[in-house]
Protein backbone atom coordinates (compact mmCIF):
# COMPACT_ATOMS: atom_id res chain seq x y z
CA UNK A 1 0.00 0.00 0.00
CA UNK A 2 1.46 3.47 -0.63
CA UNK A 3 1.07 6.15 1.48
CA UNK A 4 -1.39 8.11 -0.40
CA UNK A 5 -5.22 7.57 0.18
CA UNK A 6 -6.39 6.65 -3.20
CA UNK A 7 -8.36 9.38 -5.17
CA UNK A 8 -12.07 7.66 -5.43
CA UNK A 9 -14.13 8.75 -8.94
CA UNK A 10 -17.29 8.23 -9.09
CA UNK A 11 -19.50 8.13 -12.59
CA UNK A 12 -23.34 8.17 -12.50
CA UNK A 13 -25.24 6.07 -14.81
CA UNK A 14 -28.71 6.72 -16.66
CA UNK A 15 -31.39 8.65 -15.05
CA UNK A 16 -29.27 10.13 -12.63
CA UNK A 17 -26.72 13.12 -12.35
CA UNK A 18 -23.64 13.13 -9.67
CA UNK A 19 -25.60 14.13 -6.56
CA UNK A 20 -26.96 10.71 -6.81
CA UNK A 21 -23.24 10.00 -5.06
CA UNK A 22 -23.83 12.30 -2.08
CA UNK A 23 -24.47 9.66 0.87
CA UNK A 24 -21.56 7.40 -0.59
CA UNK A 25 -19.40 10.43 -1.45
CA UNK A 26 -19.70 11.94 2.54
CA UNK A 27 -18.96 8.56 3.62
CA UNK A 28 -15.80 8.16 1.43
CA UNK A 29 -14.82 11.58 2.87
CA UNK A 30 -15.05 10.76 6.37
CA UNK A 31 -12.83 8.12 5.53
CA UNK A 32 -10.27 9.97 4.76
CA UNK A 33 -10.45 9.70 0.41
CA UNK A 34 -10.49 12.41 -2.04
CA UNK A 35 -13.85 12.05 -3.93
CA UNK A 36 -14.65 13.20 -7.49
CA UNK A 37 -18.41 13.01 -8.96
CA UNK A 38 -17.78 12.87 -12.83
CA UNK A 39 -20.72 14.67 -14.71
CA UNK A 40 -21.59 11.60 -17.17
CA UNK A 41 -22.31 13.22 -20.32
CA UNK A 42 -24.71 10.28 -21.33
CA UNK A 43 -24.29 10.93 -25.08
CA UNK A 44 -22.27 8.36 -26.46
CA UNK A 45 -20.35 5.57 -24.97
CA UNK A 46 -16.98 6.21 -26.91
CA UNK A 47 -16.75 9.77 -26.14
CA UNK A 48 -18.45 9.61 -22.28
CA UNK A 49 -15.11 7.30 -21.98
CA UNK A 50 -12.65 10.09 -23.71
CA UNK A 51 -14.16 12.66 -21.19
CA UNK A 52 -13.45 10.44 -18.36
CA UNK A 53 -10.37 9.07 -19.54
CA UNK A 54 -9.44 12.99 -19.51
CA UNK A 55 -10.32 13.39 -15.63
CA UNK A 56 -8.48 10.23 -14.90
CA UNK A 57 -5.17 11.00 -16.72
CA UNK A 58 -4.97 14.37 -14.47
CA UNK A 59 -5.32 13.06 -11.39
CA UNK A 60 -1.44 11.85 -9.66
CA UNK A 61 -2.89 9.71 -7.09
CA UNK A 62 -3.74 6.19 -7.44
CA UNK A 63 -7.99 6.22 -8.46
CA UNK A 64 -10.32 4.17 -7.10
CA UNK A 65 -12.76 4.48 -10.42
CA UNK A 66 -16.63 3.27 -9.49
CA UNK A 67 -19.55 3.20 -12.01
CA UNK A 68 -23.27 2.70 -11.43
CA UNK A 69 -25.16 1.38 -13.98
CA UNK A 70 -24.17 3.06 -17.64
CA UNK A 71 -21.45 4.02 -16.09
CA UNK A 72 -19.84 0.92 -15.58
CA UNK A 73 -19.62 0.60 -19.58
CA UNK A 74 -17.95 4.44 -19.59
CA UNK A 75 -15.39 3.73 -16.53
CA UNK A 76 -14.26 0.38 -17.82
CA UNK A 77 -13.98 2.15 -21.21
CA UNK A 78 -12.29 5.34 -19.68
CA UNK A 79 -9.96 2.78 -17.66
CA UNK A 80 -8.02 0.92 -20.40
CA UNK A 81 -4.82 1.99 -20.45
CA UNK A 82 -4.99 4.56 -17.52
CA UNK A 83 -2.22 3.21 -15.34
CA UNK A 84 -3.79 5.22 -12.16
CA UNK A 85 -6.51 3.62 -12.08
CA UNK A 86 -5.69 0.41 -9.98
CA UNK A 87 -9.66 -0.89 -9.15
CA UNK A 88 -13.23 -0.86 -10.72
CA UNK A 89 -15.99 -1.04 -9.14
CA UNK A 90 -18.91 -1.79 -10.35
CA UNK A 91 -22.15 -0.63 -8.64
CA UNK A 92 -25.62 -2.25 -10.00
CA UNK A 93 -23.61 -1.62 -13.41
CA UNK A 94 -22.85 -2.21 -16.80
CA UNK A 95 -19.47 -4.41 -17.61
CA UNK A 96 -19.35 -4.75 -21.55
CA UNK A 97 -17.13 -7.38 -23.26
CA UNK A 98 -16.00 -5.86 -26.55
CA UNK A 99 -17.79 -5.60 -29.06
CA UNK A 100 -20.51 -5.86 -26.55
CA UNK A 101 -23.47 -3.06 -25.72
CA UNK A 102 -25.11 -2.30 -22.47
CA UNK A 103 -28.62 -2.67 -24.71
CA UNK A 104 -27.25 -6.21 -25.39
CA UNK A 105 -26.53 -6.67 -21.96
CA UNK A 106 -29.69 -5.51 -20.56
CA UNK A 107 -31.97 -8.19 -22.83
CA UNK A 108 -29.21 -11.08 -22.49
CA UNK A 109 -31.50 -12.42 -19.64
CA UNK A 110 -34.44 -12.43 -18.43
CA UNK A 111 -36.20 -9.31 -16.27
CA UNK A 112 -35.65 -6.04 -17.04
CA UNK A 113 -38.89 -3.66 -17.22
CA UNK A 114 -37.00 -0.77 -18.48
CA UNK A 115 -38.19 -0.79 -21.95
CA UNK A 116 -42.20 -0.61 -21.02
CA UNK A 117 -41.30 2.67 -19.02
CA UNK A 118 -38.94 4.78 -20.96
CA UNK A 119 -40.42 8.02 -22.60
CA UNK A 120 -38.52 9.22 -25.96
CA UNK A 121 -37.32 12.37 -27.06
CA UNK A 122 -36.64 12.45 -30.97
CA UNK A 123 -33.54 14.91 -31.44
CA UNK A 124 -32.81 17.19 -34.22
CA UNK A 125 -30.15 14.93 -35.38
CA UNK A 126 -32.28 11.52 -35.80
CA UNK A 127 -31.53 9.93 -32.18
CA UNK A 128 -33.60 9.90 -29.05
CA UNK A 129 -33.18 10.52 -25.93
CA UNK A 130 -34.60 8.24 -23.44
CA UNK A 131 -36.53 8.81 -20.10
CA UNK A 132 -38.16 6.88 -17.44
CA UNK A 133 -41.59 8.30 -17.66
CA UNK A 134 -41.92 10.00 -14.01
CA UNK A 135 -45.17 8.27 -13.15
CA UNK A 136 -43.15 5.10 -13.42
CA UNK A 137 -39.73 6.47 -11.86
CA UNK A 138 -40.13 5.11 -8.01
CA UNK A 139 -40.73 1.40 -8.77
CA UNK A 140 -38.96 1.03 -11.73
CA UNK A 141 -35.77 3.10 -10.95
CA UNK A 142 -35.63 3.77 -7.23
CA UNK A 143 -38.65 1.32 -4.91
CA UNK A 144 -36.71 1.63 -1.54
CA UNK A 145 -36.61 5.18 -1.47
CA UNK A 146 -39.32 7.26 0.00
CA UNK A 147 -41.68 8.53 -2.49
CA UNK A 148 -41.14 12.04 -2.08
CA UNK A 149 -37.58 11.24 -2.85
CA UNK A 150 -38.30 9.33 -5.76
CA UNK A 151 -40.29 12.12 -7.20
CA UNK A 152 -37.35 14.70 -6.97
CA UNK A 153 -35.29 11.76 -8.63
CA UNK A 154 -37.49 11.68 -11.47
CA UNK A 155 -37.41 15.19 -12.19
CA UNK A 156 -34.03 15.57 -11.86
CA UNK A 157 -32.98 12.74 -13.80
CA UNK A 158 -30.63 13.31 -17.14
CA UNK A 159 -31.88 11.43 -20.23
CA UNK A 160 -29.40 8.69 -22.14
CA UNK A 161 -29.16 9.03 -25.76
CA UNK A 162 -29.34 5.60 -27.75
CA UNK A 163 -26.42 5.84 -29.56
CA UNK A 164 -24.91 5.51 -25.34
CA UNK A 165 -27.30 2.18 -25.59
CA UNK A 166 -26.86 0.75 -28.55
CA UNK A 167 -22.50 1.48 -29.08
CA UNK A 168 -20.73 -1.37 -28.54
CA UNK A 169 -17.75 -1.63 -25.92
CA UNK A 170 -14.20 -1.37 -27.02
CA UNK A 171 -11.67 -3.72 -25.00
CA UNK A 172 -12.86 -3.44 -21.08
CA UNK A 173 -10.19 -2.67 -18.81
CA UNK A 174 -11.54 -5.05 -16.65
CA UNK A 175 -9.56 -7.58 -18.12
CA UNK A 176 -6.56 -6.25 -16.52
CA UNK A 177 -7.74 -4.24 -13.58
CA UNK A 178 -8.99 -5.82 -10.18
CA UNK A 179 -12.67 -5.57 -10.15
CA UNK A 180 -15.43 -5.48 -7.26
CA UNK A 181 -19.30 -5.63 -7.96
CA UNK A 182 -22.55 -4.88 -5.57
CA UNK A 183 -25.57 -5.44 -6.75
CA UNK A 184 -28.98 -5.00 -5.64
CA UNK A 185 -31.20 -8.00 -5.52
CA UNK A 186 -34.27 -6.29 -6.91
CA UNK A 187 -32.97 -4.43 -9.70
CA UNK A 188 -35.83 -3.56 -12.35
CA UNK A 189 -33.41 -2.42 -14.77
CA UNK A 190 -30.46 -4.87 -15.01
CA UNK A 191 -31.48 -8.65 -14.20
CA UNK A 192 -29.95 -10.41 -11.51
CA UNK A 193 -28.62 -13.07 -13.39
CA UNK A 194 -26.91 -10.62 -15.88
CA UNK A 195 -25.27 -8.62 -12.96
CA UNK A 196 -24.03 -12.05 -11.40
CA UNK A 197 -22.75 -13.34 -15.11
CA UNK A 198 -21.02 -10.40 -15.42
CA UNK A 199 -19.19 -10.69 -12.05
CA UNK A 200 -18.19 -13.99 -12.81
CA UNK A 201 -16.94 -13.00 -16.32
CA UNK A 202 -14.73 -10.41 -14.65
CA UNK A 203 -13.19 -12.35 -12.34
CA UNK A 204 -14.07 -9.93 -9.53
CA UNK A 205 -12.51 -10.32 -6.57
CA UNK A 206 -15.72 -10.12 -4.38
CA UNK A 207 -19.23 -9.84 -5.56
CA UNK A 208 -21.81 -8.55 -2.80
CA UNK A 209 -25.98 -9.14 -3.01
CA UNK A 210 -27.59 -6.39 -1.51
CA UNK A 211 -30.83 -7.86 -0.50
CA UNK A 212 -34.24 -6.20 -1.06
CA UNK A 213 -32.63 -3.36 -2.87
CA UNK A 214 -33.51 -1.47 -5.93
CA UNK A 215 -31.27 -0.17 -8.88
CA UNK A 216 -30.49 3.28 -7.10
CA UNK A 217 -27.79 1.69 -5.11
CA UNK A 218 -25.43 4.64 -4.65
CA UNK A 219 -28.42 6.49 -3.25
CA UNK A 220 -30.43 3.87 -0.78
CA UNK A 221 -27.66 1.20 0.06
CA UNK A 222 -24.92 4.01 0.65
CA UNK A 223 -23.41 1.89 3.54
CA UNK A 224 -22.93 -1.17 1.66
CA UNK A 225 -21.68 0.77 -1.49
CA UNK A 226 -19.31 2.54 0.47
CA UNK A 227 -17.98 -0.90 1.94
CA UNK A 228 -17.24 -2.04 -1.69
CA UNK A 229 -15.60 0.66 -2.33
CA UNK A 230 -13.65 0.58 0.51
CA UNK A 231 -12.21 -3.08 0.12
CA UNK A 232 -11.14 -1.98 -3.15
CA UNK A 233 -9.43 1.01 -1.79
CA UNK A 234 -7.27 -1.18 0.61
CA UNK A 235 -6.59 -3.49 -2.41
CA UNK A 236 -4.71 -0.46 -4.05
CA UNK A 237 -0.73 -1.34 -3.65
Amino acid sequence: MTGTQPTVVLVHGAFAESSAWNSVTERLQAAGHRVIAFANPLRGLSGDAEALRSLLTSIEEPVVLVGHSYGGAVASNAARGVPGVRALVFVAAFAPESGESIGELTGKFPGSTLPDVLHVVPLADGTNDFYIRQDAFHQQFAADLPAEEATLNAAAQRPLRDTALNEASGEPAWKTVPSWFVFPELDRNIPLEAHRFMAERAGAKEATLVPNASHALPASSPEAVTATILNAAAGVA
